[in-house]
């Protein structure tokens, strides 16, 4: 098993995309810490992988990645329950209005200001928190998630910018935390998750037919990528933004 004694936090992990990462890592041997800001679905989360595996120790943890303050509980107890940190996985992001583009001209200052932090905090918060628990014991990998939007797309200024953040954050992380500490970044095409509920089917129809392997993602795509970023088969890759897109690439 290629992550056995290992110990991964995984933030958004109530979600489709975190659930399927925190499932495919307790698979392959890994120790966990997960975290949701909704507890019913990260105790849905936990009762999956009870449910496949009883040999991963699986702690179960509420809480906002925005909101600092709430993630010292978290670091309590990776540190006196497992004495270290080895993985973590920043999921956290996307957008919170239901419409999920909004031209340059028409957006919202709040809905730009918000999008900006639930992509962005996150992944600073647990940053700071675990990266020092890696240096100490010189090991550690850090898979954040972008989005193929991080170059640019129409009707999403917001989400776009805040993942090219996302992006330029895994590149300074990388840097700053070697040799250590190995930072990664997946830009997802469109997945399978609850946010193809909210796109027009002429929309999806026309996404499906610029992939070069004409399909969606799903999430499982992510979350074996995110595996292969976690794993020492990876060990000479590091501030590497890892494209998850059946192909496509976005480009003026």
């Amino acid at each position: 098993m290629r992550l056995k004694d290992k110990v991964a936090v995984i933030s958004g992990a109530g979600g489709p995309m975190g659930q399927t990462i925190a499932l495919r890592f307790a698979e392959e041997g890994a120790n966990l810490l997960i975290t949701d800001i909704s507890e019913r679905r990260l105790n849905e989360t936990k009762q999956k992988i009870l449910e496949k595996s009883d040999n991963n120790k699986v702690l179960a943890v509420r809480a906002n990645a925005l909101v600092s303050e709430e993630l010292k509980e978290i670091e309590e107890l990776v540190k006196n329950e497992f004495q270290k940190a080895d993985i973590l996985i920043n999921v956290v992001g996307g957008i919170r209005d239901q419409s999920l583009t909004r031209s340059i001209l028409e957006i919202e200052e709040e809905r730009w200001d918000q999008t900006m932090a639930l992509n962005l905090k996150g992944c600073l918060n647990f940053t700071k928190l675990f990266a020092p628990i890696m240096l100490d014991n010189k090991y550690g990998k850090i898979v954040n998630i972008a989005s193929i939007h991080f170059e640019g797309a129409k009707g999403y200024s917001d989400y776009g910018a805040a993942k090219a953040g996302v992006a330029s954050f895994t590149k300074t992380a990388a840097m700053e935390l070697s040799p250590h500490i190995n930072v990664n970044c997946i830009a997802p095409g469109l997945i399978q998750t609850s946010v193809v509920e909210r796109i027009d089917s002429e929309i999806l129809e026309e996404y499906r037919k610029q992939t070069l392997l004409g399909r969606l993602g799903r999430p499982i795509d992510i979350a074996n990528a995110a595996l292969f970023l976690s794993s020492d088969e990876s060990s000479y890759i590091t501030g590497h933004i890892m494209p998850v897109s059946g192909g496509v690439w976005p480009h003026l």
